[in-house]
Order: structure tokens, then sequence, then C-alpha cells
């Protein structure tokens, strides 16, 4: 019987405590007061963080029109123009970097309109990284996930700290495509990162990519190590047909619509002197710790890793555009008769399964392996892939050419 009305009275107690009004204190917003009880771990981490210390309040980001819970659609998801209201310098540097523009290539991609809802706009795939991207009105209608910043800065403490940590970047520069944290994290850089802490004698993600908190994060290559124009006519060649393959040029090697995308999420560098520009800076960043000189020829070395991998995706390329060619591989509907990379795991055929895979897995992985100092990532998960890749190009074109289709 005591058991019972033991457990009782703690049920009542916790009814009472639910029912009761939220309790505000003196110098406490109302926001806070009612939150505590609704979110309380939203409220400890905002109150944990340099803005809950500041004395902003929950208003100022999420606007007046919410007060109670029978209105909650109308608190307003932030945006990157309210954080700019307090941090322009470097909203500024963010607005002329790539994250900004990384929703750009949410629309550029052929594919993505045929992609379920929740893996796009839900956030639940690539729209769950490139939501740092800035987005138009009709855009944020479509998923009003809230601002930008908060993909590296997590609500609602904003951590200055936490977003200096290589481990910030983890979430999205991982994986398939662009596994740059378990490139660094195995290189000599990330090893002594991770055995020393974050002592400043190894170069973080930040130290090279954000120097003294600049927001604009860019590199010389871009995402898709194509610069133009080439001053090496072999290597433009492989670029050429890397170009037709992303259809950014035509068979005939005209300028598509695609080139306008290219131009702008900045995936590409397209003046000598654009990249010029971000390959010096990067040898400033690394010339802290080492000679000019050094920078310079693993820099160099690392772009002449990017024209290997390029030969073998040129020739993958032409192998499969051959087949097209050849009326073995027939187009989709209101497609052009050669292969589109960026339709990625969406292509039609095994041989452009297998082609996507080499370029956006493969030739990643050789490239930026390279400019990460990882040595095995260039090797084993980038160069010999390729080749394995081309091997299996080829001998599935040759069943295709002798069985006609």
């Amino acid at each position: 019987m005591k058991q019972f009305m033991k457990g009782f009275s703690l049920a009542c107690l916790a009814g009472l405590l639910l029912a009761a009004p939220a309790t505000v204190l003196a110098g406490e917003s109302k926001c806070i007061g009612c939150h505590k009880k609704v979110t309380p771990g939203v409220v400890k981490d905002f109150l944990g963080g340099a803005m809950g210390k500041a004395g902003t309040d929950c208003a100022d980001c999420h606007g007046t029109a919410h007060t109670g819970a029978n209105d909650t659609a109308k608190a307003a998801m932030p945006t990157e123009k309210t954080c700019q209201k307090c941090h322009q310098k470097q909203h500024g540097q963010y607005a002329e970097g790539k994250h900004a523009l990384a929703w750009v290539a949410m629309s550029a991609m052929p594919t993505n309109g045929i992609q379920p809802h929740p893996y796009i706009q839900g956030l639940k795939g690539c729209g769950g990284c490139h939501k740092v991207g800035a987005r138009t009105e009709e855009q944020r209608a479509a998923s009003p996930f809230g601002s930008p910043c908060d993909s590296c800065h997590t609500r609602h403490k904003f951590s200055k700290a936490e977003a200096k940590k290589p481990e910030a970047c983890r979430t999205c520069h991982m994986g398939f495509d662009h596994p740059q944290w378990e490139m660094w994290s195995g290189s000599k850089h990330g090893v002594i990162y991770q055995t020393e802490g974050d002592t400043g004698r190894a170069p973080t993600c930040q130290t090279c990519h954000m120097e003294e908190g600049n927001h604009r994060v860019m590199t010389s290559w871009g995402f898709l190590a194509l610069r133009l124009p080439e001053d090496d006519a072999e290597w433009m060649g492989y670029r050429a047909t890397i170009l037709k393959g992303l259809q950014v040029l035509d068979p005939a090697g005209n300028a598509t619509g695609r080139l306008d995308v290219v131009k702008a999420g900045k995936v590409a560098r397209l003046s000598k002197e654009e990249w010029q520009a971000e390959r010096d800076r990067m040898i400033k960043v690394c010339s802290k710790c080492h000679s000019s000189n050094y920078a310079k020829t693993n820099l160099a070395n690392a772009d002449a890793m990017i024209k290997e991998a390029d030969k073998l995706m040129a020739e993958g390329i032409e192998i499969v555009a051959d087949l097209y060619g050849k009326g073995i591989i027939k187009p989709q509907a209101n497609k052009i008769a050669y292969p589109d990379l960026l339709t990625f795991y969406d292509a039609i055929t095994p041989i452009e399964q297998t082609l996507y895979v080499m370029f956006l897995e493969h030739r990643m992985r050789a490239f930026q392996g390279a400019f990460h100092m990882n040595p095995d990532y260039v090797t084993w998960y980038g160069l010999a892939e390729m080749k394995k890749d081309l091997v299996e190009i080829k001998h599935e074109a040759q069943r295709m050419l002798a069985a006609g289709h």
C-alpha cells in the first residue's frame, strides 16, 4: 500500500508540475520561462552559449509573433540574414565563398527533381549538408530549415569554440565523394592533432581553409578540380572530355547551359587570375610552418595527380561515349547521346554506374588525398580504383558491342 501511495504521489506531483504555468524569474524573458519546461535542453544550450550570456533573447532571432503553445507556427526561422544583423564581417565573407553557394548544386543536379522529398528538402540526404547554402524565399518556403550558419555553430549554443574544431567539419566532409575528414585525420597532420590535441603544431581544416576566421572558404581548384583555360594542351584534352561528360560542353565542344550553373556555383576556376589568387593564399598559409618552396613543390605534385586521374577519367568517358555514338546505349528522352556524369546513381546502364563511381568517388579521392597529404587515399582508394574501373568499363563495353546492346 505504501509503495502504491508513493507511486501515486509521484505521478500526481508530475502531473501538477506539467499543468502548472511557467514561472518566469526576474530578468528572464517569457520565452525562456516557457521553454525551460517545453524544451529544457534548448534553453540550457542557449543560456550556456555566448549569445545567451550576452543577453540576446529568443525574440531577437525568432520574432515576437509566437507567444504561446497555440501559435508555434508563427515563430520565425532565422536565416543567414538574421545572423548578419550582428555578424556583418562574417556574413560578408560567407556570402563571397563556396558555402553560400551550396544550395546551387541542389538546383543544378539533373535528377534531384525526381528524388524523394525527405532526401533533398527534408535534409535526410544531400540537402542535410547543402543547407549551408543561402537560398531564395521560394526555396525557403519549400523547406524552412533555418540559418545555414548553424551548420557549423550548432543550435542553440552557437559556439565559436566548437566551430573552430576540425570535428565540426566532419558531418559533411566525409564519406563517398569528399572524405576530407578521413584523409586529414589519417595524415601526419591529423595524427599530430589527435595525439597532442589542438596545440597549433598541426593544421586543422580551419587553419588552411578558414585562416584567421575567414568565412569565405575557397580553394584553388574548386570541388570538381577543373580550371579554364589550361596551358598544358594534353591536359586540356582530358579536361575537355570531362567537361563533355559533365555536359558543360556538348559532344562538339560547344558550351551548354550548364556552364552558367558552373559559374554560378563556382565549382571550377574560370580564369588564370582566379586560380592563382587562391593558390597564392594557400602557399601563404602553408609557409607559416614550411618553406614556400616546400609548399609549392607539394601543391604542384598534387596538381599533377589531378592530371593523372583526368587521363584515366577521359579514357573511360570516351569508351562509354562511343557506345552512345554506335547506338548501343540509347539516350533518355530529351537527353543527348552522351554519358552524363551528373546523373550519378540514376545512370541508366551498369557501365555508366561504374563511370559515375569512377568520377565521383575514385577520381575525387585520387586528387583530394594528394592535397590532404594522405598517400594511401591517393593510391588504394583513388588511382588504383580508377584503373580497376577502367578495366571493368573496357570489358563491359566489349561485351555490349558483341551483344549489340
